[in-house]
């Protein structure tokens, strides 16, 4: 049996990427971060792990590869949701859809599962997490304190969910107050 070259008529490099980071995020989201491996991923896209390693890293450039493209999407719609939007409605706004995207999102919900807060400290550090609440924040200038502090917050609610999601939203309101009025 022939075997077709799965990147015939493309761009190798960026069609290469695009295809192994679907393929991880395909992965990740039905086996979960456990699971997950580089040649499980190699088998899934057809090639060999060395192709995986050239076109795209290792599993931790995976993970950031994928949380970063995945959560784009995510940071996408809440960009529409705070367009225009400044201070604490800005920070209270893009904290609590954040959070209802997330939480309903199936590959953060396996990526969750297999980092638990409690072992790893993985997310708080990423760049492309702290860039993202940056973001969130409406910062000018960079702030790596308040960007974590919003990522811990942020965590935290996402780890432990108030029962009553009007409370919740109070809360948001309440804690995201002052400081932000003041456009940081």
């Amino acid at each position: 049996m022939a075997r077709t070259d799965w990147l015939v008529g493309q761009e190798r490099g960026s069609a290469a990427t695009k295809r192994i980071h679907a393929a991880a995020a395909k992965l990740i989201s039905r086996d979960g971060w456990e699971a997950f491996t580089i040649d499980a991923l190699a088998a899934e896209v057809h090639c060999s792990p060395a192709t995986i390693y050239r076109h795209a890293g290792g599993k931790i450039a995976i993970r950031d590869a994928v949380i970063g493209i995945h959560a784009a999407r995510i940071v996408e719609s809440v960009r529409e949701a705070i367009r225009g939007l400044t201070g604490s409605e800005r920070v209270v706004t893009a904290t609590a859809m954040a959070l209802q995207r997330v939480r309903s999102d199936p590959l953060a919900q396996a990526m969750r599962a297999g980092h638990p807060l409690t072992e790893s400290e993985w997310l708080p550090v990423s760049e492309v997490i702290a860039q993202f609440a940056a973001e969130m924040l409406g910062q000018r200038k960079s702030d790596p304190l308040a960007q974590q502090w919003l990522i811990r917050v942020f965590l935290a609610l996402l780890t432990w969910p108030m029962k009553d999601t009007d409370a919740e939203l109070e809360m948001l309101q309440r804690f995201f107050g002052p400081p932000y009025d003041d456009e940081a």
